[in-house]
């Protein structure tokens, strides 16, 4: 029997069913998917076309607002994950705060339409990403200011737009991935994915594909929330794996907190059958640490199991 990522529906989120729901999803997958979650499909729409625009540009076009180790934001395509390049483009948005520098945007007509929506699609997934932080902080036990608040003003979360394009390569000892397996290391992670499936999440060790669900958005639990539960939720491997027969476009928005925000597991979740089973992380270290692989082979790449108790 071929088991799938649940779908939840959150137009009540704050319900008891969905609240257990959610709780046996990141128990059980560290995966899921939701409806009733509020972003007008129009503005689903809309980012999925700013996309393919931007990607179809002359790669000279693109390259001209090519991020680097400087300024995280920008296009880029050598991406790397766990030391082998992805098979992928991106371009990443972020909040111009007081340590990440202002965003690079196209240029000429694609920018008037461009940025506006991407801004949209950022403010709504901000908003939606916080509202679901709040309900797991409630099935752990806390306040929602207890998790939230290194979310405000100076936060680190940022948009990507990510394009994979067709490929045709014969299998070879290499298999090429658009993603590697990888868990992600902030809080949350919504992904809002195109018709094409591509998405692969591991769990009892086999990997299971997340199909495309019309108007949905899958969430994953990043390595920020495994800590803050003390192993009760899971941050899921997960990766991309590369398509034959088209392109494959999908929008990820990862929900990171200030450079300042120190986590370590909840008082809620320590018991003595259970103590702390990692040390406080620093999230600037942590991050810092797990960006310097994106671009060069820096070896074995930083996890939370460097941080085990």
């Amino acid at each position: 029997m071929i088991e799938n990522v649940p779908v939840i529906d959150i137009a009540e989120l704050d319900s008891p069913a969905s609240l257990a729901a959610i709780d046996r999803a990141c128990r059980d997958w560290g995966f899921f998917q939701v409806t009733g979650h509020g972003i007008e499909p129009a503005l689903l729409r809309n980012i999925f076309e700013v996309s393919r625009e931007f990607f179809a540009q002359p790669a000279e076009e693109k390259q001209r607002i090519r991020r680097d180790a400087d300024n995280p934001w920008g296009y880029y395509d050598k991406e790397l994950t766990k030391n082998q390049q992805d098979w992928k483009e991106i371009y990443d948005f972020g909040p111009a705060n007081g340590y990440l520098l202002k965003p690079r945007w196209p240029s000429g007509q694609l920018r008037l339409r461009f940025e506006p929506i991407v801004r949209a699609y950022y403010a709504n997934c901000r908003t939606l990403a916080l509202r679901l932080l709040s309900a797991m902080a409630s099935n752990l036990g806390v306040n929602a200011s207890y998790l939230t608040r290194g979310f405000a003003d100076a936060h680190t979360s940022f948009l990507r737009l990510n394009y994979y394009p067709q490929c045709t390569f014969a299998a070879s000892a290499e298999r090429l991935f658009g993603v590697g397996e990888h868990t992600d290391a902030g809080a949350l992670t919504l992904l809002l994915q195109a018709d094409q499936p591509g998405l692969e999440v591991c769990r009892d060790g086999q990997w299971h594909l997340v199909e495309p669900t019309p108007g949905a958005l899958v969430i994953n639990v990043g390595d920020m929330i495994q800590v803050w539960s003390n192993d009760r939720y899971r941050a899921a491997l997960h990766r991309v794996v590369t398509n034959p027969s088209g392109d494959r476009y999908s929008v990820p928005f990862f929900l990171s907190p200030s450079y300042e925000t120190t986590y370590a597991p909840l008082p809620t979740t320590i018991t003595p059958e259970r103590p702390a089973r990692y040390r406080p992380i620093q999230w600037r270290e942590f991050r810092t640490l797990r960006a310097a692989g994106d671009y060069a082979d820096i070896g074995e790449e930083v996890q939370i199991t460097h941080y085990r108790t």
